[in-house]
């Protein structure tokens, strides 16, 4: 009896150093594992400020803005109202709205008024003047360089040569179809014969259409 008592206790006490030895481990094990979620955690943090100087940077670019806006003379943003509704609504462009706003015909804004307008406004004045060319070629079945030449004109819509360029090479438009129905209006409302009519079609003072353009025009008249 005595050495199964002797061999219980040992057994025993063995179970309880081998219970340490597992707990040991294990938590070992724990340790390790949570050490990365450590990292992670202080990486997570440190990035939190440089968040926070962002959005502050930002925060702080809006209130200067709104300051400087609440700065600027009511006559100053009414010029500028005024000028986007030109380019928006009439494709106008940027020299025309220009004139337009201090214009004693026009708004009669202050010369100071209509230059921070003009800084102010952002706008595509390439696809105005392509606007504008379409609609001289719709609405008046103008020739293409009858076009440009008004699209660049002082006494016309004052866009520059590049953007009349640019609108010139986008239109889309059929310049005999406009020579034709140039042709019919001549021959309609002033009775003129058809080689006036294609003079008139060709000339540098009149349509200035090609002689193509002219020649399909009288060739289809009725």
């Amino acid at each position: 009896m005595k050495k199964l008592f002797k061999m219980g206790c040992f057994g025993f006490i063995g179970l309880i150093a081998l219970a340490v030895i597992i707990s040991v481990v294990s938590g070992g094990d724990e340790q390790t594992s949570t050490e990365p979620k450590k990292e992670n955690d202080s990486a997570a943090t440190s990035s939190k400020p440089e968040e926070s100087k962002e959005e502050a940077k930002k925060e702080d670019t809006k209130k200067e803005e709104t300051k400087q806006e609440d700065n600027v003379p009511s006559e100053h943003k009414s010029a500028l109202k005024k000028a986007e509704a030109y380019a928006k609504t009439m494709s106008m462009s940027k020299s025309a709205i220009s004139e337009q706003l201090t214009s004693e015909h026009g708004e009669k804004f202050s010369a100071e008024a209509a230059e921070y307008a003009m800084s102010k406004l952002k706008y595509d004045w390439k696809a105005n003047a392509l606007k504008k060319a379409e609609s001289y070629s719709e609405d008046m079945q103008m020739s293409k360089q009858g076009i440009y030449d008004q699209l660049i004109s002082e006494a016309g819509e004052k866009f520059t040569p590049d953007e009349a360029q640019y609108a010139i090479d986008n239109m889309k438009a059929d310049f005999k179809k406009n020579a034709l129905a140039k042709a019919k209006s001549y021959q309609e409302t002033m009775s003129m014969s058809p080689e006036a009519i294609r003079d008139q079609l060709t000339s540098e003072a009149g349509e200035k259409f090609t002689q193509e353009e002219a020649d399909y025009a009288i060739e289809n008249l009725n």
